[in-house]
């Protein structure tokens, strides 16, 4: 009899422990990478206009976000900036005199926006576990360069400031606070979005701007799905590791 005992008490134990590990497993799964200030949709095209949101999630539990700085390339500048209203927002875009003035359509420019800031009226914020998209129409895209970095800083109440502006290191890997990037494609290669003339106002040569209402729904009810399985399988496996346990101890 006492050999069986000391045979259960193992048993029991690597039945706790594999259901642990399984759990926590699960559980590192349901985690999503860290949420950082991003470009909808990834890419454009190069030449033309984008409409683009920049994404920003509130990572801070206690506090709110009040303030988004967008600050826009040096050495690609962008001649036409358009900020789409936000309720509870005020957008205000700078803009900077050019050391060299381009053409653009036919027309001598001699400035270029150099920032965005999007600043909360009183009584609105980003909460905690909330998002908030800001869309802006941009342009014309330049054509000797495949990516846009958007250097962002993101404020809170509480007075912090979390500034997305790494960029990768030489292995690829993605910093921990990376800037918001957006890639540029050929145009006519059929792999950025399709023009949307509403976008910006500038003829045919804009892009759609992505991230809807519905898409916002759609995204929380897949979360709270994915969520609830996880749970679920977690519950599978402590029934299943409490079975192990009643097993070894009927065989004790």
């Amino acid at each position: 009899m006492r050999a069986n005992i000391r045979t259960a008490r193992p048993a029991r134990r690597r039945a706790l422990t594999l259901t642990a590990i399984a759990a926590a497993a699960v559980l590192g799964l349901a985690a999503p990478a860290s949420a950082h200030v991003s470009v909808q949709p990834g890419q454009a095209e190069q030449g033309g206009y984008a409409g683009v949101t920049f994404r920003v999630p509130n990572e801070n539990d206690n506090a709110g976000t009040t303030k988004l700085e967008v600050n826009l390339p040096d050495d690609k500048p962008l001649t036409s900036v358009r900020t789409r209203p936000l309720a509870g927002w005020t957008a205000n875009v700078e803009k900077k005199t050019l050391a060299t003035p381009i053409t653009s359509h036919g027309k001598t420019i001699t400035e270029a926006v150099s920032k965005v800031t999007w600043t909360a009226n009183a009584g609105t914020r980003i909460n905690p576990g909330q998002y908030e998209d800001f869309e802006v129409s941009l342009g014309p895209l330049p054509t000797d360069t495949d990516k846009l970095v958007f250097k962002a800083l993101q404020t809170y109440d509480n007075g912090d400031v979390v500034r997305w502006i790494d960029l990768p290191g030489p292995d690829g890997k993605e910093p921990e606070k990376p800037a918001p990037t957006l890639k540029l494609v050929p145009a006519g290669t059929g792999s950025a979005a399709k023009p949307s003339p509403a976008a910006s106002g500038a003829s045919d040569q804009n892009v759609t701007v992505a991230a809807s209402k519905s898409d916002k729904a759609s995204d929380s009810t897949a979360r709270t799905l994915g969520i609830a399985g996880l749970v679920v399988g977690v519950l599978g496996l402590a029934v299943g590791a409490f079975g192990l346990i009643r097993g070894s101890r009927r065989a004790s």
